[in-house]
């Protein structure tokens, strides 16, 4: 199984930007989706997250300013930012609990790199 996340890049402040994580390979079900981000110095920290039920949860800094969304037929996450701000700036990490037949494992995308500067 592997993740690829994308959709990261230079934004101004104001602005918006959506991520995308597609997970490929040996998938037989995935319950939780993930967005973490990590900044310069500072510890991988939760953004958002959606169960397979729908049920989402945010971080308090990007409540109302990002939502997370997901397609269970193309085993991708989405999150959408708006309004992003000069701390949003850090390498957004997707994350995926997936059942491939055998067990549920955890698995983590590469990384994309947002940057919200004028």
């Amino acid at each position: 199984v592997q993740l690829q996340a994308s959709g990261g890049g230079l934004v101004q402040p104001g602005g918006s930007l959506r991520l995308s994580c597609a997970a490929s390979g040996s998938i037989l079900g995935i319950d939780g989706m993930h967005w973490y981000r990590q900044a310069p110095g500072k510890q991988r920290e939760l953004v958002a997250g959606i169960m397979r039920s729908g049920r989402t949860t945010y971080a308090r800094s990007v409540k109302g300013r990002f939502a997370i969304s997901r397609d269970n037929a193309k085993n991708s996450v989405y999150l959408q930012m708006n309004t992003l701000k000069p701390e949003d700036t850090a390498v957004y990490f997707c994350k995926q609990d997936i059942y491939n037949g055998g067990s549920w494992d955890t698995y983590w995308g590469q990384g994309t790199l947002v940057t919200v500067s004028s």
